[in-house]
């Protein structure tokens, strides 16, 4: 006789694992606190001298084709400059430029070419590494045209100066610009106080105590140093270094950075777009209301990306007169892909309503 035995198996089914925890936007953000940072990439040399370069950040070929399409800009107003000739590198044949080699009117903010160049992977990208954050927007900022030969043009005279109000210290804003042409210690260009971003507050509340008069300015976000001012930082120890760069190169600096730029002394002439970007989730709707009627009539900011400030037109004025080549709108209208667009800022204002 035979026995047989039946074992019972019981199976556990177990839960399924936890969801993710999401990712939160800017938790591994620079802290711009002062203290050394060891990221191994250009975020160390922004935390520790105020700004850096990103090497390569368009391609070669394709900072070249931006800078033929700058050349070709300023050729098109028909004023009679010509890039192969020198002697027309006058006044009467460019559209107005400042003293300081910017262009400011005609729409020039929203030309195709220079929505391409800030649609730019390579540079959004560095900025979404610094604020660990990709939902960004950006300024609607000026380009820059720096020539050798500038016989009638204005003076570019040294105008050391941050971009932000000294009543609001701390990091506020992370400045940018791509360069276009080969720009070497004698090309012209951006010159910073290497590390006077850390200790721009001390330097504040010194000018306060000894009532160092201040540099009359159209706003408080801008702030120039005067001579006293800058015996102070030489007494520190702090040096003005020309920054050397390359086609396609971006460079970065924290807006507490004292800075300028300096005309061209060598035979290159400078070619340069500012862009600056900062998170979305730092800008109120306000902003991105007034930051979308700039857009739609193809207005400038300055470099605050939430558009604190607007250009109240397009139109050049030369000479106190209306120039004769004045245009409202950018000789090529923007067309703009999903990422570009995000920039504006208008689909997060849509998104809120």
């Amino acid at each position: 006789m035979s026995t047989t035995t039946t074992t019972t198996t019981t199976t556990t089914t177990l839960p399924p694992p936890p969801e993710p925890t999401p990712k939160l936007r800017g938790t591994n953000r620079m802290p711009f606190d002062g203290l050394p940072t060891n990221y191994n990439d250009f975020r160390d040399a922004l935390s520790r001298d105020g700004y850096a370069v990103i090497k390569g950040a368009i391609p070669r070929e394709r900072a070249d084709r931006y800078a033929d399409a700058f050349l070709s800009y300023l050729e098109g107003f028909g004023l009679g400059y010509n890039r192969h000739d020198p002697s027309t590198v006058r006044r009467a044949n460019l559209p107005v430029l400042n003293e300081k080699g910017m262009i400011q009117a005609y729409g020039v903010t929203h030309e195709q070419w220079v929505w391409d160049i800030r649609g730019e992977a390579g540079v959004i990208d560095a900025f979404a590494k610094v604020y660990d954050d990709e939902e960004l927007i950006v300024s609607f900022d000026v380009v820059n045209v720096g020539f050798v030969n500038r016989e009638d043009l204005p003076e570019n005279k040294p105008w050391p100066h941050q971009d932000q109000d000294p009543a609001k210290p701390g990091f506020r804003c992370l400045q940018g610009l791509i360069n276009l042409h080969p720009s070497g210690p004698n090309d012209g260009g951006l010159i910073v106080c290497k590390g006077g971003h850390n200790v721009s507050a001390e330097f504040h509340a010194a000018m306060a105590a000894r009532n160092e008069p201040r540099i009359p300015a159209w706003t408080p976000e801008w702030f120039g140093f005067t001579e006293g001012g800058m015996a102070w930082l030489a007494e520190r120890g702090l040096q003005w270094e020309k920054v050397c760069c390359e086609p396609g190169d971006l460079i970065v600096w924290d807006s507490r950075t004292p800075h300028y730029n300096v005309p061209p002394t060598g035979a290159i002439d400078r070619l340069a777009v500012y862009t600056c970007y900062t998170p979305v989730c730092e800008a109120s709707k306000e902003d991105l209301v007034r930051k979308r009627g700039a857009f739609e009539q193809r207005l400038g900011t300055t470099h605050w990306p939430n558009a604190v400030h607007v250009a109240p037109t397009n139109v050049a004025m030369r000479d106190g007169e209306v120039c004769p080549v004045a245009r409202e709108r950018p000789v090529q209208e923007p067309v703009l892909g999903e990422r570009a667009f995000k920039l504006t800022g208008i689909p997060y204002l849509e998104a809120m309503a």
